[in-house]
């Protein structure tokens, strides 16, 4: 990794942990955008295996909450939407209440890490497809919408659709989600930088601060 030529640091990589039906992951992904651009960090989607993960590591799935915990839970969606000006369906039409079928957002994140791989903006494609379904009720568990997304971002949606299930891809998902467990990653987005973890939206202040303290460190 080169270093940057201001300080001689070596760009902060940034891992973070999610899933593609997070909405905090939507509602964060500009302001994670402007931090990474500003800090000039190395941004590393980590899709992996939410359902499987977060019950070991003490997170408790939305489905399963008690009531009172899912109504807070969509009054702040509400709050942090209306805050941040962003669009957002809080029971969007492609989102399954149940959790059913099990692997209904896995796809997408597939998608994301194929792109990665491919050394493109992967970033951007993650976002595209979160907004598609928090803000524009459409089915992100359906391989076509995931291919007219990506087109209409400028990647080729086929393309990437048809590395979904190869090995690299089945490869680094599974890889990112071991890592998610021994990590502690209890719910998303987690955002873990020189081990340290940064769980929600509402901690990127936080994250912001760290990489501005690891800089003046360096200096």
């Amino acid at each position: 990794m080169n270093d940057t030529p201001e300080t001689g640091l070596q760009p902060a990589q940034l891992h973070c942990f999610y899933s593609l039906s997070s909405p905090w992951a939507y509602l964060g992904g500009p302001q994670l955008q402007d931090i990474v651009r500003r800090h000039r960090a190395l941004l590393l989607l980590k899709p992996f295996d939410f359902q499987a993960v977060v019950p070991r590591t003490g997170g408790i799935p939305l489905r399963t909450r008690p009531e009172p915990r899912r109504t807070y839970h969509a009054l702040e969606l509400d709050r942090w939407s209306r805050y941040l000006g962003m669009p957002l369906t809080l029971t969007p039409r492609h989102y399954p209440s149940d959790g059913q079928p099990p692997d209904w957002n896995k796809h997408a994140g597939w998608m994301v890490i194929a792109a990665q791989l491919q050394g493109l903006d992967a970033f951007a494609l993650s976002h595209a497809l979160l907004t598609a379904l928090w803000a524009q009720e459409r089915d992100i568990a359906d391989a076509g919408t995931r291919i007219a997304v990506a087109d209409e971002h400028g990647y080729d949606g086929r393309a990437l659709a048809a590395l979904e299930p190869s090995d690299a891809v089945q490869a680094a998902y599974r890889a990112n989600t071991e890592e998610a467990e021994a990590l502690g990653v209890f719910g998303a987005p987690t955002l873990v930088l020189d081990e340290e973890r940064f769980w929600g939206q509402d901690r990127l202040m936080f994250l912001d601060r760290a990489l501005a303290l690891r800089a003046q460190r360096a200096g």
